[in-house]
């Protein structure tokens, strides 16, 4: 299956990813923001505005994981739009960037999740009355996950950047429609 469309443009049509695959791609985007802002601004140990923030960053890690399990499914069924001309360098360093990216926003959640496991705790969704354990409480374990949680969302903010970067000087400097494809 197709994850294209077209659009038109003066006198060119650029093919484009798909609505679907357009939204996932905002949609996590957005959730990552809110993940990490929420985990920044989360406030002291014991308050109430730390737990309340603690709430936000588990449901937008929550939603980034289930959307991204979407995502990838969906990229695995539907084509993507073809990949601008370029170096070859240049276009494995696109797809090492983006297997990273895939990556992360599936590790990540699932780390949070141990971490709190690991730590005795059932990950508890706020306002809903839910809660969860995929495994069981490991002292021992449970700082290896959170520091690798924390040193892979420290690493990700550049990545992310770089991500963004990369769009831009494709839309900017090199005027090819790489950008264009997923707005």
């Amino acid at each position: 299956m197709k994850m294209t469309s077209s659009i038109s443009q003066g006198d060119r049509v650029i093919v484009r990813y798909n609505k679907p695959a357009i939204f996932m791609h905002w949609a996590i985007f957005l959730l990552v923001v809110i993940a990490y802002v929420a985990i920044n601004v989360r406030g002291p140990k014991g308050s109430d505005t730390r737990e309340f923030w603690t709430g936000i960053h588990v449901w937008a890690g929550l939603f980034v994981l289930s959307l991204s399990l979407v995502r990838v499914g969906w990229r695995l069924t539907h084509t993507p739009p073809p990949g601008e001309p370029g170096s070859a360098v240049m276009n494995l360093l696109a797809k090492v960037a983006h297997i990273a990216l895939y990556a992360f926003i599936i590790v990540q959640p699932l780390l949070g999740i141990l971490i709190f496991n690991l730590e005795g705790h059932p990950v508890i969704l706020m306002g809903s009355g839910w809660s969860f354990s995929v495994v069981g409480a490991n002292v021992a374990l449970a700082p290896l996950a959170k520091d690798t949680h924390e040193l892979l969302g420290n690493i990700f903010y550049y990545v992310i950047g770089l991500h963004a970067l990369a769009a831009l000087w494709h839309h900017y400097i090199l005027h090819d429609n790489t950008l264009r494809k997923m707005l």
